[in-house]
């Protein structure tokens, strides 16, 4: 059974080894090895460990996916394996409809769809696409994204996509420290269902819109393709890798970061800044009332 000691320490060494902001390592690396020596960690069991080195790395380094993760059911202790990881994920978006929960039209003509998580773009999109072809004759849409977990960044370019014209428009980059590779995410050339390029999108967002949810508002707003209503999200824009430590405890790295093509930056730490700020509990009332005008 490792010590806390040693839990903190291979934690660090897989930062030090990952995360996308190498400059910012010795920060961490300092700053929890000083709290360790203090012996702040040296009564804290698994979960509180996690919940307390967490708050001081974020902290330091104000990044919402440098964690430490309590894991309730017993882990493997292998190696990450990134085709295990996608198809675990694979089999989540396919036990939820990818992602979609609901697709309907309300008054006025104005299509909704409630979006839980964000496909990959190849297995998704013909549930994306199914989903659009039901509110391709609305006079406006609502994209409800208050629930929305995260998911991949192909398919926030998916979905970003049908609010466009053409494939001509460059969304984001994104950068990865492994390789020191930047990929160009574009809009999608053909899609499964017609683009809703020329009427009003609204994108409702709550504090707990994270990640790949974040992306898909991030992006359309950056645009100008859509009004965001609700609450500022939860601000995390980097992808990241969980690597087990423990049979329990996991520390999640961001490996990656998104660099949008308006704004030269992205969310993290920061969120989505809605147009409208209004409780998340409000946010589809205040945007049928725009949509509405009144």
């Amino acid at each position: 059974m490792l010590s806390n000691e040693q839990i903190i320490g291979q934690a660090l060494d897989r930062i030090e080894a990952g995360y996308v902001f190498p400059a910012k390592v010795a920060d961490i690396d300092v700053a929890i090895r000083r709290r360790l020596k203090a012996g702040e960690y040296d009564d804290l069991d698994g979960p509180a460990l996690c919940e307390t080195v967490t708050a001081d790395l974020q902290q330091v380094c104000p990044d919402k996916h440098l964690r430490l993760l309590w894991a309730d059911q017993p882990q493997s202790l292998d190696p990450a394996d990134e085709d295990g990881g996608r198809a675990a994920f694979l089999a989540l978006l396919r036990a939820e409809n990818q992602g979609i929960r609901r697709v309907e039209q309300v008054d006025g003509n104005v299509g909704l769809i409630d979006v839980r998580r964000i496909a990959y773009a190849d297995e998704g999109a013909a549930a994306i696409g199914a989903a659009m072809q039901l509110v391709a004759l609305s006079s406006a849409l609502i994209l409800d994204l208050r629930a929305c977990s995260g998911g991949t960044p192909e398919g926030a370019a998916m979905w970003c996509s049908y609010f466009f014209r053409d494939d001509q428009v460059h969304l984001n980059d994104f950068y990865e420290r492994s390789t020191g590779a930047t990929r160009q995410f574009w809009t999608t050339a053909h899609l499964p269902a017609p683009r809703y390029a020329d009427r009003p999108v609204y994108v409702l967002t709550s504090a707990m819109t994270f990640s790949g949810g974040e992306d898909v508002a991030y992006t359309l707003q950056a645009h100008g393709r859509a009004v965001v209503v609700g609450e500022t999200t939860r601000g995390g824009a980097h992808p990241t890798a969980r690597h087990p430590v423990t049979a329990h405890i996991l520390v999640t790295v961001p490996t990656a970061r998104t660099i949008n093509s308006v704004t030269g930056t992205n969310w993290e730490g920061v969120g989505v800044v809605p147009d409208v700020p209004v409780p998340a509990d409000q946010a589809l009332d205040t945007a049928l009332k725009a949509i509405s005008g009144a």
